[in-house]
């Protein structure tokens, strides 16, 4: 296996992490298809913030939240899939950040802004969300995916085919 320059700890470290978010979108996203009554309108049109009238014009739409609907279950469900095997880590993850970016900006844990969506604490400016999300960017950062996941499959097959000769 090509040396990744890591230590064990950090390579454990930085593979758990990639892992972990990958289980957290793929799980999430899971429960919402498995469920029939979920739906984003909810969650749309209870958002706060300066960007609370986009959300919920989305919200008002039922074009738009079967179109929100579908993008968030399968987006969930594929960056969980892509993050948690190590397959096109880049991609999912900046797909991965900006979908949690939109979760940060629907309900933005800032002083006098009083949210309506249920959250585990009370929290000012930084949230599981933007924590998530700046996790994924270290994720993005640091390739390992070529060391532990389908991505060093194919790096192999790319590197052991033999070039085809007239």
């Amino acid at each position: 296996m090509e040396h990744s320059g890591y230590s064990k700890i950090q390579m454990f470290a930085l593979v758990g992490l990639r892992m972990l978010i990958g289980w957290h979108f793929l799980y999430e996203g899971i429960v919402k298809l498995l469920n029939p009554n979920w739906s984003s309108v909810g969650y749309l049109m209870g958002a706060q913030g300066w960007f609370s009238g986009l959300f919920q014009s989305i919200g008002r739409s039922s074009t738009m939240v079967g179109i929100a609907d579908f993008i968030t279950i399968w987006a969930m469900i594929i960056i969980g899939l892509a993050l948690t095997l190590g397959f096109l880590l880049k991609p999912a993850s900046i797909v991965g950040m900006f979908l949690l970016a939109m979760f940060y900006l629907a309900y933005p844990p800032f002083p006098g802004i009083e949210s309506s969506a249920p959250v585990e604490g009370t929290y000012i400016i930084v949230n599981k969300n933007l924590i998530e999300l700046f996790a994924l960017m270290c994720v993005m950062a640091f390739p390992t995916a070529r060391y532990y996941g389908i991505e060093r499959f194919f790096a192999r097959q790319r590197q052991n085919a033999v070039p085809v000769t007239n």
